[in-house]
């Protein structure tokens, strides 16, 4: 029997390319940033006290940083809220389920729609929301200190363009 062959392909040719191309480098780079933002969260002495242990503990991982990113300061519907975090709405209705019961979020009435709900940040929610805002600023300071100034302002430039396009 005659071994077929990938066109291109080698099993003695560098593979070096599997670890080192830009999917994985901007995978690598975004769960580094995260893990950071989060555990800036988890410090921050206004975050409430059980959402901070929940942080410190790992309990609250990238996920949960979707609705924190995606969650419109006014609300949004479930729908919306999957869409814009690139996620299932049912993979979202749990997310959020788990939220809701940390006190984070609250589903209420959509006041356009009596017969939809949207999900909204509750006071405590709102907090972390600002404690987050707190700590992608850092993260990004730390990004600056790390690269210098004008790498992190071409990463920043190229990821802006690569993401519109």
């Amino acid at each position: 029997m005659e071994k077929t062959e990938v066109q291109g392909s080698d099993q003695g040719s560098d593979q070096s390319w599997r670890i080192t191309h830009l999917g994985r480098l901007l995978g690598h780079a975004l769960r580094r940033f995260d893990e950071r933002v989060l555990t800036l969260m988890a410090s921050n002495v206004n975050v409430p006290l059980a959402l901070s242990n929940l942080a410190a503990r790992d309990q609250v991982g990238a996920a949960h940083i979707h609705i924190t990113r995606h969650l419109a300061v006014g609300g949004s519907r479930l729908t919306e809220l999957a869409d814009s975090a690139g996620m299932s709405k049912q993979a979202m209705g749990d997310l959020v389920s788990q939220c809701e019961a940390w006190g984070l979020v609250t589903r209420e009435a959509d006041p356009h729609d009596k017969r939809a709900r949207q999900v909204v940040f509750t006071a405590s929610g709102l907090l972390w929301l600002e404690a987050f805002r707190h700590a992608v600023a850092q993260a990004e300071d730390e990004f600056r200190q790390a690269v210098g100034q004008d790498v992190a302002t071409v990463v920043a430039l190229g990821l802006e363009a690569y993401a519109g396009a």
